[in-house]
């Protein structure tokens, strides 16, 4: 293979590679009230774009198939909203004996007990190829459910109060992912005979719009005040949130592949991805309205900042990974447990 077909090949992870790097360079151009307004283009625009995508590409009835997925929804939503946080509260029962700063420990319950993002998840199982249906109803699902069970689970472990804005983070949410995948909808099956002569390259869209997304969301990273915390606590930060990612990651695909499970593959692809990422767009402001007026509030909003580009970034990485497993079990061939990198 020539090297420009392996740079056409490898060219997302190029691409992450890029716009971290430019991210790096001169972050106050993609941070929020920049240049680029971050705020609008991202929040709303790339979310949107992502979802109109999807419902573009998604076949009804798979779609509706999908909704009648419940034990993967259950699965999904159980462990994202119930297993994460209670297993994180007891490893910071033994992380408290280390000595590390209190509230990044707290932090670190705090990214337990964020709901999926809106967009992450799913696009990364489109780029493998995973199953895009139930990857869309859990992240809208899972985004709306924390809504009202986030809230609570953070009085619940970390004992604040204040009153959440559920009507207008609600209406976002309806308007940036409802919306966009219904408008999608109505337009395939107008142009569904051009599509399907064309075959418009929609899992390029999508990945395009996620360098977008991890672009903004480094430039948010390196620009914050926030993370400027002594090395050691950061460096420790990073390595249990990657220790907890891969960790959880393994767990959900241990479960969802195990003898007599009645998951696909494709569900399997869904099922990693959208049991263990966790929203920086909803969390940061649910963060800002629970804990208002908190002067700890920056310790605590520290790993999710950590958290959000580490998730995409090693999604990225593991596409390449799991996208030949998937099609190798697909095809028939005996299991073998993906390397966790490539």
């Amino acid at each position: 293979m020539g090297l420009l077909d392996k740079l056409r090949k490898e060219w997302f992870l190029i691409g992450i590679v890029a716009a971290i790097g430019l991210a790096r360079m001169e972050p106050s151009i993609g941070v929020k009230g920049g240049p680029l307004k971050p705020e609008v283009t991202i929040t709303y625009v790339a979310v949107s774009a992502i979802f109109f995508n999807s419902g573009l590409s998604l076949k009804t009835e798979e779609l509706t198939s999908a909704l009648l997925h419940v034990r993967l929804h259950m699965l999904v939503q159980g462990f994202t909203l119930g297993f994460f946080p209670l297993a994180v509260w007891l490893l910071l029962r033994l992380l408290a004996l280390t000595g590390l700063n209190p509230w990044l420990l707290q932090g670190l319950q705090v990214v337990a007990c964020m709901p999926p993002p809106v967009s992450s998840a799913v696009i990364l199982t489109k780029a493998v190829g995973g199953n895009e249906a139930a990857a869309i109803f859990n992240s809208a699902f899972g985004s709306f459910l924390g809504i009202v069970v986030t809230p609570l689970l953070l009085l619940m472990f970390l004992g604040s109060s204040s009153a959440v804005p559920f009507t207008s983070i609600f209406f976002q949410l309806f308007m940036t992912v409802v919306v966009p995948l219904v408008i999608g909808q109505v337009v395939r099956s107008r142009v569904r005979e051009w599509m399907e002569r064309r075959q418009p390259p929609f899992g390029a869209v999508s990945s395009v719009v996620l360098l977008a997304i991890i672009y903004s969301t480094f430039c948010d990273t390196f620009a914050r005040p926030d993370t400027a915390l002594e090395p050691a606590s950061l460096l420790a930060v990073v390595t249990l949130v990657l220790l907890i990612q891969l960790s959880f990651m393994l767990l959900t695909f241990m479960i969802s592949t195990r003898d007599g499970s009645s998951f696909t593959p494709a569900d399997t692809v869904a099922i990693v991805f959208c049991s263990t990422h966790k929203s920086l767009t909803l969390g940061v402001p649910m963060l800002k309205i629970v804990f208002a007026g908190m002067p700890q509030l920056s310790l605590l909003t520290v790993p999710l900042l950590v958290y959000h580009p580490t998730q995409i970034l090693l999604g990225g990485l593991l596409v390449g990974t799991l996208r030949p497993w998937m099609l190798s079990r697909q095809r028939g061939q005996s299991l073998r447990l993906p390397r966790l990198l490539p």
